[in-house]
């Protein structure tokens, strides 16, 4: 099979613009294939953000890729343009931590974090685990700190630690993310899950009101405001010096330190807000959304700003 111009075209435009790319069945928070699923696990330990293509949506794609990198199968794995390769070498290179190595992370540290575990969630987890014999319970945390328990059986590589007398194994990668965790229980009428309070991760999104930026603004403090809307929204009303989120937005933001304060605002408030999680996910430790978005900022500050 020979790959047309245009399909090569979007493939080169892809590569050149992102560094790591995952050419994939289905999405990252859903993949379609057991494959795909296991290197999105792996990538995700080591990366909060990747771009990731669903050749089920890309018929052009789903086939040229396997000819454009002349391999045969889906997943694959590109960084700094080259092919690594599929799901197996992926895996494989994570184990080794040739992985993290190829996208420019330094391994962790062999270490035994401090985790401590309430009494009502250690009842619940000695039960699962005193019912599946020969399980063991695993601990997860992502480079997105996304944050998991799970059954399934030791391989021996892994490391662990103990909180009362519930043993918690893990790779290194969230070991290094888990010291001083505290793991309890919620119950409420949505139903019970495990609650995750850990001190090395950033600190949830905050809420900033209008009134407070005005002020703030007023002050001289400085602050990065990012507005998530597109061109035409923007072009109906905006707030004095906000930036479009743009590549070169994402250049400037990566350019800034982890604590810097960044402001999201949108049309009312929630496109913001995933965008502000987007950005906490990566690290950044002082993120706020815009409490109403522009809307609020046209009625409560400056009502010469338009409302739409």
């Amino acid at each position: 099979m020979s790959l047309d111009t245009q399909t090569r075209e979007i493939i080169d435009d892809v590569l050149r613009n992102n560094r790591v790319v995952l050419f994939m069945k289905g999405h990252r928070q859903q993949p379609q294939c057991g494959f795909s699923a296991k290197t999105v696990a792996a990538l995700d330990m080591l990366l909060a953000d990747y771009l990731h293509i669903n050749v089920l949506d890309h018929p052009e794609i789903r086939e040229g890729i396997k000819v454009y990198g002349n391999w045969p199968t889906i997943p694959q794995l590109y960084v700094a343009g080259e092919l690594i390769g599929g799901s197996d070498i992926v895996l494989e290179m994570f184990a080794s931590g040739e992985l993290a190595q190829a996208l420019g992370i330094d391994a962790p540290q062999d270490t035994t974090p401090r985790i401590a575990v309430g009494d009502t969630a250690a009842t619940i987890m000695r039960s699962a685990r005193d019912q599946r014999e020969g399980m063991a319970i695993h601990l997860r945390i992502d480079a997105g700190w996304q944050h998991t328990l799970n059954l399934a059986p030791l391989t021996g590589a892994e490391l662990y630690t103990t909180a009362g007398d519930i043993d918690l194994y893990m790779d290194p990668w969230t070991a290094s993310r888990a010291d001083g965790l505290r793991i309890g229980l919620d119950e409420s009428m949505q139903g019970t899950h495990f609650v995750f309070d850990n001190p090395n991760a950033p600190p949830p999104v905050g809420q900033m009101g209008v009134t407070e930026l005005k002020a703030r603004r007023d002050a001289g403090e400085k602050f990065e405001l990012i507005d998530v809307r597109g061109p035409d929204e923007r072009e109906i009303a905006c707030i004095p010096g906000a930036r479009g989120w743009d590549e070169e937005t994402d250049r400037h933001l990566d350019s800034l330190s982890r604590d810097t304060l960044i402001v999201f605002c949108c049309h009312k408030g929630s496109r913001s807000q995933q965008a502000a999680e987007y950005l906490r996910r990566k690290g950044y430790r002082n993120v706020h959304n815009l409490t109403g978005g522009i809307d609020a900022w046209a009625r409560d500050v400056d009502p010469s700003v338009r409302r739409y």
